[in-house]
């Protein structure tokens, strides 16, 4: 999770001024989108209530219906605007015209949060994955497409990588990109079990040194 999300996720905790608002439809979208993934993120997305959401955003039932069909549309707009957009900044945008491929995974990789908040609540891609991918085809699909574009760059990545003489020639770039991202939810998700942000720790580390296994062999290096 980037430092901008789990801000959004911290500074929902602030009460927000008493008032009414300026009019303005897309600052109010935008309200209900945010307050929206912060309950969810706290509750799941079928305990979460529409009051909860429209008290946490200070809005009326009649903005969120101009801005949102339903309470699924509006979980759609979760995983699309914040929570995709996310996790292609994380984890794509550095590996863009990179020029070590297991230099970059290695620092983003090492940058995971580890920060309690965080730890408590888990990763919201595997959250919702967990929760609605079995109950609901429109949310499969959607966070099935965050998986699929996240190990396709990855393994771009690392396909580029070989051709520059980075990473291993005999490594299948696919099967190693879903392997991270195994690895990566998995630890997160033992970390939120245990509510010990050491597991987590220790993952990271198991994490670094396997991407460092993944070097060519003139090219192994430790850090």
């Amino acid at each position: 999770m980037l430092a901008n999300t789990l801000d959004l996720l911290v500074r929902g905790n602030r009460p927000r001024r008493s008032g009414p608002a300026p009019r303005d439809p897309e600052r109010t979208r935008e309200r209900l989108l945010q307050a929206a993934f912060r309950e969810v993120y706290r509750s799941g997305f079928q305990s979460t209530g529409l009051d909860a959401i429209l008290a946490a955003a200070g809005v009326t039932k009649g903005a969120l219906y101009h801005h949102f069909d339903s309470k699924e549309a509006l979980g759609y707009a979760i995983v699309e605007e914040i929570i995709a957009p996310d996790n292609r900044a994380q984890w794509l945008r550095p590996l863009q015209n990179c020029e070590d491929p297991i230099d970059v995974l290695i620092s983003v990789v090492q940058e995971l949060s580890v920060q309690p908040e965080t730890v408590r609540g888990g990763c919201p891609l595997i959250n919702l994955a967990q929760e609605m991918s079995p109950l609901d085809a429109g949310f499969r699909q959607r966070l099935a497409t965050i998986f699929r574009n996240w190990q396709d760059g990855v393994a771009a990545a690392l396909r580029d990588g070989q051709n520059h003489g980075k990473v291993r020639r005999e490594l299948e770039p696919a099967q190693a990109a879903g392997m991270l991202i195994a690895m990566v939810e998995g630890y997160g998700s033992l970390a939120k079990n245990a509510q010990d942000a050491k597991v987590m720790e220790a993952g990271i580390k198991n994490i670094v040194e396997w991407l460092h296994s993944l070097r060519s062999p003139g090219d192994r290096r430790r850090g």
